[in-house]
């Protein structure tokens, strides 16, 4: 009797468990290349304020509002400039009876509460700056209304307080959370150490080029190789002939290496099963899911590594990546589960009734047309939008129906 579809995934699941608690975490730059996409191994708090310090929001003056409270065009008031406040300059004082120029992100001079826009003044532009130590500063600015305080200040901490949490352990660190932690004076992230996979193919029909009779082009591994490094995942590829004793010594010594190994190929009822017959004697199950395309399935462990055995017929391959790992690669690297939506059929769709069946599909105008369910059609699998899911006992679904879809991100 067939394994089903849920009761493979448990057992997919279970096996995967232990390899992924055991991955451990390591330490990146906050400018590292690698960061995004990464996920936090521990709470990150944030070690400066954001803002660091209490700043200008506007290129203007910096002055005390009760000195601006009774201006007006009919009455201005008329102050003497004091030395310019610039960013990246230490704070300076704004004497009583004085404005300083400040510059957008220079620190607010101590005493002062509020920013007058240069634009908003009567002379629209500043006139000769003078900044702390470059002598004395000369001219005026003239205001004719007054300015509240507060006024185009950012105080400090305005955004984030030091201490404050800026991620949590978990999160996914997107571009916008590396630029908040970089902000808050982070500069290392303990990160989740990636995955690190050898995928695994096998057949005397993938060896020695494309050109001679009876041979192809070996698509399964930059195709799940890709995948996986979409999951965060760090991949390896090795592809080896049909000798089941040369496979079991390659993917033991390779076992000691990696986290996981997928190997692709080799697996069904037939003659020549080089996989099932280099992993059976070593603990290996293998068995037939209720599902098509992909029903044909294994797994093992070599040295405490999970061994995942998917079938390999490229569509077949795929989708038992997509519907056995890619589960627990997106709980790894954070990443959110695909969000079923409803879409009419375009045409009537026939199923196996006693399987539960993967279809590729297109999504045109508001309905979604199912593609042939060869599992040998590559470029079908790649013009695909959406993954439709028929399950057991259903054999036919009328045209107008309204079903599930899942859009592919592969």
């Amino acid at each position: 009797m067939a394994c089903t579809l849920d009761g493979h995934r448990a057992e997919i699941a279970a096996l995967l468990v232990p390899a992924i608690a055991a991955l451990g975490c390591e330490t990146l730059p906050v400018e590292a290349a690698d960061l995004p996409g990464r996920v936090a191994a521990a709470q990150l708090p944030a070690l400066l304020p954001i803002p660091a310090f209490t700043n200008s929001q506007m290129d203007g003056y910096a002055a005390r509002s009760a000195e601006l409270s009774g201006a007006s065009k009919e009455h201005p008031v008329v102050l003497p400039l004091g030395f310019t406040a610039a960013a990246g300059d230490r704070q300076i004082e704004l004497l009583p009876g004085t404005v300083s120029p400040v510059m957008t992100g220079a620190v607010i001079p101590a005493g002062a509460d509020t920013v007058v826009p240069v634009e908003a003044t009567s002379d629209g532009v500043f006139g000769q700056l003078v900044r702390a130590g470059e002598g004395g500063p000369t001219g005026s600015a003239t205001f004719t209304a007054p300015s509240e305080p507060g006024r185009f200040i950012r105080p400090v901490g305005q955004d984030l307080q030091a201490g404050a949490l800026v991620a949590e352990a978990g999160a996914r660190l997107t571009p916008t959370l590396i630029g908040a932690l970089a902000a808050s004076g982070v500069r290392e992230v303990a990160v989740r150490r990636k995955l690190r996979v050898l995928v695994c193919t096998t057949g005397n029909e993938l060896m020695g080029g494309t050109s001679q009779a009876g041979r192809i082009p070996d698509s399964n591994s930059p195709m799940l190789a890709a995948a996986l490094r979409g999951y965060g995942a760090q991949v390896d590829t090795l592809r080896l002939p049909d000798d089941a004793q040369a496979l079991g010594l390659a993917l033991e010594a390779q076992a000691r290496q990696v986290d996981l190994i997928l190997t692709v190929g080799g697996i069904s009822a037939g003659a020549y099963e080089v996989v099932r017959e280099a992993l059976a004697p070593r603990g290996g199950s293998f068995h037939h899911v209720a599902l098509q395309p992909g029903g044909p399935q294994g797994f093992a462990q070599l040295d405490g590594t999970p061994v995942l055995c998917f079938p390999g017929n490229p569509v077949s391959a795929l989708l038992s990546l997509e519907l056995f790992l890619a589960p627990a690669l997106r709980q790894l690297a954070a990443l959110p589960e695909p969000v079923p939506e409803p879409y009419e059929l375009a045409t009537e769709v026939h199923s196996p009734a006693g399987k539960h069946q993967v279809r590729r599909a297109l999504l045109e105008q508001g309905k979604v047309r199912v593609l042939d369910p060869g599992s040998h059609l590559v470029y079908d699998l790649a013009r695909a939008d959406a993954l439709v899911h028929i399950p057991v006992g259903v054999e036919q679904l009328a045209a107008g129906t309204t079903i599930d879809v899942w859009r592919m991100n592969v």
